[in-house]
C-alpha cells in the first residue's frame, strides 16, 4: 500500500510565500456574520415542553418513588 501525502507541496503551490505565509490579499474573506441569513423557521418553535408528556413523565417519576418508598418501608418493618 502507498502512502501519499495529503498536504500540498508548498514550492508548487499558488499564493504562497516563502516559510509558507500568505500575503494579504490572496484568501477569501471571513464568513459574514449577517443576523437571520437563514429561512424562517416554523415547524420547530422555541417553547417549552407540552403538558402531556411532562404530566406523564412527572407521574412516572412519582411512581418509581412510591415504589422505592414503599419498598424501603417494607425492609425497616
Amino acid at each position: 500500500m502507498s502512502f501519499t501525502n495529503p498536504d500540498p507541496d508548498p514550492r508548487s503551490t499558488t499564493g504562497l510565500e516563502p516559510g509558507g505565509g500568505v500575503p494579504p490579499g490572496e484568501t477569501p474573506p471571513a464568513e459574514s456574520s449577517m443576523p437571520e441569513a437563514g429561512p424562517q423557521e416554523l415547524h420547530n418553535p422555541p417553547k417549552g415542553w407540552a403538558k402531556g408528556p411532562l404530566t406523564l413523565i412527572l407521574a412516572v417519576v412519582l411512581v418509581v418513588a412510591a415504589g422505592l418508598l414503599g419498598y424501603a418501608l417494607v425492609l425497616i418493618y
